[in-house]
């Protein structure tokens, strides 16, 4: 099949406190390549389409199946995982961005680590005292229950759902603290631990974690987070019901019992 070429627009940042700034390519496309193998390619012969000779593109991938989201950027505007995106289905010129509401590493490379405080802030784990000595004791979940659960347990901790929801406001560089909306990943995880046999030890904690400043009522309902999941997780779902979890938690808090 004969080669097409695509044009990429890449916005990038030489370090976390300088200035961003566009730089364009143009490449070949080759029949099933998808933005990351275009962007390897692209290493390798890091040349604008004035010709000058520029420092590689810097960006993260590893499993390439949409897995581990560490590709995840602004893709055309729309954040999503770049190892799935493929560039047949994409337009031309393409632009490349990396995740918004996320510090800014270099170039496509963002810090998540507001993601990772959010997990802490919630107590997204199960606390267990050593390991089963006996698979029979281990509790055990009806199938509905499991295959419900199943869908929150998919989370790859991409950022697709924080860079699109309205309610997160900006991380910059330098500062570690995530303010505003913890973002909804935090909170499908509530959801996911709280059902657990195991986990519902700790639910009063999480769902005190989330009854506070950013926690779930600075959620606008604006449903962004469900459309761009990569993973097709029911996140407004979830929210629902932990609405209905901590409304029945602040009447026991207020009321005893």
């Amino acid at each position: 099949m004969p080669q097409s070429n695509v044009e990429l627009h890449i916005r990038r940042q030489d370090d976390p406190f300088s200035k961003p700034y566009w730089q364009r390519f143009e490449m070949p496309v080759r029949p099933g390549e998808n933005v990351i193998s275009a962007l390897l390619e692209l290493r390798e012969r890091p040349v604008t389409t004035s010709g000058e000779r520029v420092d590689p593109v810097a960006f993260e991938h590893n499993c390439m199946e949409e897995v581990c989201g560490a590709c995840a950027m602004l893709i055309d505007g729309m954040p999503r995982p770049a190892c799935s995106a493929l560039l047949a289905e994409l337009p031309s010129p393409l632009k490349l961005e990396p995740l918004p509401k996320f510090p800014v590493v270099r170039d496509l490379i963002v810090d998540r680590t507001r993601m990772h405080d959010g997990l802490k802030r919630v107590q997204a784990w199960i606390n267990i005292d050593g390991p089963w000595d006996n698979h029979e004791r281990a509790p055990r979940l009806p199938p509905a229950q499991w295959t419900a659960d199943y869908l929150y347990s998919r989370c790859m901790s991409c950022g697709c759902c924080l860079a699109a929801c309205p309610q997160v406001q900006p991380s910059a560089a330098g500062d570690d603290r995530a303010k505003g909306f913890i973002g909804p990943a935090a909170l499908a995880q509530v959801r996911l631990i709280n059902a657990h046999p195991l986990g519902r030890y700790d639910m009063v904690e999480r769902l005190h974690a989330i009854m506070g400043d950013g926690g779930l009522s600075d959620c606008g309902n604006a449903q962004n987070c469900v459309r761009v999941c990569p993973k097709e997780i029911p996140l407004t779902t979830a929210i629902g019901e932990l609405g209905r979890a901590t409304t029945r938690q602040m009447l026991r808090d207020l009321f005893g019992g």
